[in-house]
């Protein structure tokens, strides 16, 4: 069993940047391939970044590359995303996710967090 808490989100203006962080407990968390997943009011939970257990292999959505950036800390159990040029559009809720590669934390973690808000304004 794996425990995910999220934590970093808030309140920033179009073009700010925002650092999320997600501590892991439980389990040994470098061994786990890890996710973010976002899920705006009205929408479905979509797919933001993953990164391989050893950091050595990332993936991003689309609409994220290049102002996203997914990295983790095995010695503190923690994997971040830091998120700059913010745009209205990124405004939702975030998720972290663990599965045991990162084949599966893409399409189908076994874990979630609980989520925190990003809201970002115009």
């Amino acid at each position: 069993q794996v425990q995910l808490v999220e934590s970093g989100g808030g309140l920033v203006q179009a073009g700010g940047s925002l650092r999320l962080s997600c501590a892991a407990s439980g389990r040994a968390f470098s061994s786990y391939a890890m996710g973010w997943f976002r899920q705006a009011p009205g929408k479905e939970r979509e797919f933001v970044a993953a990164i391989s257990w050893d950091g050595g292999n990332t993936d991003y959505a689309d609409s994220v590359k290049g102002r996203f950036t997914i990295s983790r800390d095995n010695a503190k159990n923690t994997v971040y995303l830091q998120m700059n040029s913010l745009e209205p559009e990124d405004t939702a809720v975030y998720y972290c996710a663990a599965a045991p590669n990162t084949i599966v934390v893409v399409t189908r973690p076994n874990y979630w967090g609980q989520g925190t808000q990003v809201t970002v304004s115009s």
